[in-house]
């Protein structure tokens, strides 16, 4: 069988002094004809990126409002880790290299600015390695369900697989979810993942942008990903409560801070983010910067990329690396987001970027790059900016450290965006109209 991911209770009227009780009474009345419907949201890990972080919270949220939701994790191995994180990589517009390593970052011009891109070793090798384990993930298969929401590339392949065995699986309604940016999709890459895709009833894409012109699935939903106001992650934390958390990790908590919470990734530009805070440090006498991460079994880069931007860091005191390896919780990132002066989002590439809406929530302004998903959520020059370079990173943040009504503004305009368009509540709304569009 495969492995369930516990999940704590959620009650959806403990949202109604958040979002209305408008918004869950309407959420309560489309699930009434889906009461007892048998969900399975099937990923590749329970802990660590966004996807998890959503399942968290859906999962319970769709149980509370009456459907039978279950999580449950692919059959895996670090071997596959390593082919899927090629293929993640490859999706959002690597180049191939014959390298060994998963990723070789280089650096290019592109329309006069340069940017970071990212190699990714491919092989037909390591398309055998997914293949299998898709097919021994469809082998623990064991219930039937009513709908089945496949995330990401990782376990993509397992309906194929599993209608061979069990055509008796074609009575569910299939969705793939896919959370990445496939803007600039390598078409080798594409085409080896798209036939595995054509027996899905729909699939869901964070924005038009990210679908392809030849999706294969007969429906196609488009549905942005949210925070849940009442994690450990997003809850109201006091004043007191966040400055003894900042000290317990050797934080100042009086002077100036900024911070980037993702996974260490190129993508993430964790480099890129080092660079900007040391020629901010100049300006701004005091400066911190939290790099803040979880390590996730799925990402085996993640490692290697994490000592590369520790050494890029050096000696600096004030470079704070703060991950779950030194028992860094949601509650320590809620306080770390809450205590920065600015947050940073510096992404080459992103499907959406939870921590963009996390940081916003807790009234704090960003600045980011505008890629994928980014610009959904941060109006630029209301809540935050929206940047093109490096150094256009740099001058945004000075001015934000250096006017702080001004940064103070922008969070509480970031706050009621959220609150109007990314939180859970309406993620599951988008999720109960797919559900019933596709029954009837």
């Amino acid at each position: 069988m495969l492995q369930s991911v516990s999940v704590p209770p959620k009650d959806i009227d403990d949202y109604r002094p958040i979002v209305g009780d408008e918004r869950v009474d309407q959420i309560v009345a489309l699930a009434a004809p889906l009461r007892d419907a048998r969900v399975l949201h099937l990923n590749s890990t329970g802990f660590g990126g966004g996807v998890a972080e959503l399942l968290g919270a859906l999962v319970p949220l769709m149980r509370s409002v009456g459907l039978d939701a279950e999580w449950r994790l692919m059959a895996g191995a670090p071997e596959l880790w390593e082919v899927t994180k090629a293929i993640h990589n490859l999706l959002q517009g690597a180049f191939v290299t014959q390298e060994a390593t998963a990723a070789a970052p280089c650096i290019r011009r592109r329309g006069g600015i340069r940017e970071r891109s990212i190699g990714a070793c491919w092989t037909p090798a390591m398309g055998e390695v997914w293949r299998r384990y898709n097919a021994l993930t469809a082998d623990l298969f064991e219930r039937q369900y009513d709908f089945v929401v496949v995330h990401d590339p990782q376990p993509a392949g397992v309906l194929a697989y599993l209608l061979r065995r069990d055509p008796r699986q074609r009575a569910a309604k299939w969705i793939w979810r896919c959370h990445i940016d496939l803007t600039r999709a390598r078409p080798d890459i594409w085409d080896f993942l798209r036939p595995y895709l054509a027996p899905y009833d729909a699939s869901i894409f964070t924005m038009q942008d990210y679908v392809q012109p030849d999706m294969p699935t007969p429906a196609v939903a488009l549905i942005a990903p949210a925070i849940d106001p009442l994690s450990a992650k997003n809850a109201p934390l006091t004043d007191g409560a966040v400055r003894d958390t900042l000290r317990r990790y050797g934080i100042d908590p009086d002077r100036p801070i900024i911070s980037q919470v993702s996974r260490f990734d190129p993508w993430k530009d964790p480099l890129g983010v080092v660079d900007v805070y040391k020629r901010l440090k100049k300006d701004v006498p005091g400066l911190q910067l939290l790099m803040v991460g979880s390590m996730a079994a799925d990402d085996p880069e993640g490692f290697r990329y994490f000592e590369l931007t520790v050494r890029r860091a050096g000696e600096d005191p004030d470079v704070h690396f703060l991950t779950n390896f030194n028992g860094v919780g949601n509650a320590e990132v809620n306080a770390f987001q809450r205590a920065s002066t600015v947050v940073l989002q510096k992404s080459l590439r992103e499907g959406f970027a939870l921590t963009v809406s996390e940081a916003l929530w807790k009234g704090r302004p960003v600045v980011a790059t505008a890629v994928g998903g980014i610009p959904l959520q941060v109006a630029s020059g209301q809540c935050g900016y929206l940047v093109k370079s490096t150094r256009e990173c740099i001058a945004r943040t000075r001015d934000l450290l250096l006017a702080p009504a001004v940064a103070d503004e922008f969070g509480r305009n970031g706050r009621e965006r959220v609150r109007e368009n990314f939180l859970i509540t309406r993620d599951l709304n988008d999720y109960l109209q797919l559900f019933r569009g596709l029954r009837a």
